[in-house]
């Protein structure tokens, strides 16, 4: 039997597939500074674990890796029924190149070398194409989130947000005030790179909570007993 893989999530975390260091800190710093957080794996089985473990919003998947072809973890998903949106980068632009990553299940390709910019725009492209994904830009009960300018802003006020913190809102907003469990939260803002102390996430939601305070969000973050957090209308939790 094939091993499921969790299906993508409404969060703004990726999974990059790439061993050049220069390389992948580049695309990291280029999709942070969008809002958009990255966690980097340097071979093909540490990405399958890493893949096992969170449910990434999108791959972005080198094809000349030290254990194979990045195209065998993009088979390895599709076989396992998963639809997580793959980027390949690579160095092979020749058009059976390009043929063979599209067959293989790719939905998207960029030659190297590439603009950090153009990589920005073709992964956002792929992150608003499923159905569970919702405009960049997030509106919620008049709070709004700036995923490029990492911060949220609510009528005329505005406030800056650390990366967790951004990840975190995120996801809240996305959920709708459905209840989102903590598991769920500590992936999406620190994925499984960042090593992470056992009250770290109550700390960024206490800061998340004061600067929802400090801009007038009517907007509540309520921690339910036993299950996780949501986020709702004030009025709505009183």
């Amino acid at each position: 039997m094939v091993p499921s893989v969790p299906a993508p999530a409404v969060s703004n975390r990726i999974a990059l597939v790439e061993d050049h260091p220069r390389l992948a800190s580049l695309v990291e710093r280029g999709l942070g500074a969008a809002g958009i957080a990255v966690d980097t794996f340097a071979t093909l089985e540490a990405a399958w674990h890493g893949l096992l473990r969170l449910p990434y919003a999108l791959a972005i998947v080198d094809r000349g890796l030290p254990d194979g072809d990045g195209l065998t973890l993009i088979r390895r998903l599709r076989a396992a029924d998963n639809q997580l949106p793959c980027l390949m980068l690579t160095a092979k632009d020749a058009l059976h190149d390009r043929v063979a990553g599209l067959d293989a299940g790719a939905d998207d390709y960029l030659p190297k070398p590439f603009a950090i910019e153009e990589l920005t725009a073709r992964v956002r492209a792929l992150m608003r194409r499923p159905a569970e994904f919702r405009e960049l830009h997030l509106i919620y009960h008049g709070l709004q989130i700036l995923p490029e300018l990492s911060c949220m802003r609510h009528q005329q006020e505005q406030i800056s947000l650390a990366p967790a913190e951004l990840q975190l809102i995120i996801l809240m907003v996305r959920a709708a005030g459905q209840v989102v469990r903590r598991t769920a939260l500590e992936a999406a803002a620190w994925g499984v790179s960042d090593a992470v102390t056992p009250n770290a996430l109550d700390v960024a939601l206490h800061r998340l909570r004061k600067k929802l305070a400090a801009i007038d969000a009517p907007l509540a973050l309520i921690n339910v007993r036993n299950l996780g957090f949501s986020l709702l209308p004030s009025d709505a939790a009183a």
